[in-house]
């Protein structure tokens, strides 16, 4: 386990998570790949109609509510939109009753407010890395993302695929896997 020298035996993770989309709208995807250094994890999930925006919010969102217990947690994300939304624009938004600095409302506001209550559980770090660089982290969240579109494509109609009923979210599916 990584050590937090702050809080001796609170776990660091280290989570990278990308979004992924077939048009924009269209069928989306997401996924990540989860750290400690003695534990690790992947998954991904997917929607059937959705926006790349959407799609790497729910990459932070199911990230952060995987964890079971509240520790210290970096993000690293090819997102600006993710990344600058919860360093400077959430606490704005919220400020101004969920309205942007012209005045419009929010778009993915209740993706926004389940992303910061996650976020509250934890000492949250947001790195933005950029996209198809050659980060092995944002490559696999990537491929995890576009391989769950896939996934979608493949097991549409078949019995099998795990539902997770996500209200407001649409037709929603998702998958996990423990690596050690």
């Amino acid at each position: 386990m990584l050590q937090n020298y702050e809080n001796p035996g609170r776990k660091v993770w280290h989570i990278h998570v990308d979004g992924a989309c077939r048009g924009n709208p269209g069928p989306g995807g997401y996924g990540g790949l989860a750290t400690t250094g003695t534990e690790a994890f992947e998954f991904s999930g997917s929607e059937k109609q959705t926006t790349n925006n959407r799609m790497e919010l729910m990459a932070a969102i199911v990230a952060l509510s995987k964890l079971r217990e509240p520790g210290e947690v970096h993000i690293y994300t090819d997102s600006q939109y993710v990344q600058k939304g919860m360093t400077e624009w959430l606490p704005k938004w919220q400020a101004n009753g969920w309205k942007t600095s012209n005045g419009k409302t929010v778009e993915n506001k209740g993706l926004w407010i389940a992303l910061g209550t996650q976020a509250r559980r934890h000492a949250v770090k947001w790195h933005w890395v950029r996209g198809h660089n050659g980060d092995r982290g944002n490559e696999r969240a990537d491929q995890l993302a576009r391989g769950a579109i896939k996934q979608r494509f493949a097991m549409r109609g078949k019995s099998g695929v795990v539902s997770v009923g996500q209200p407001a979210m649409g037709d929603h599916e998702q998958f996990e896997q423990k690596l050690f």
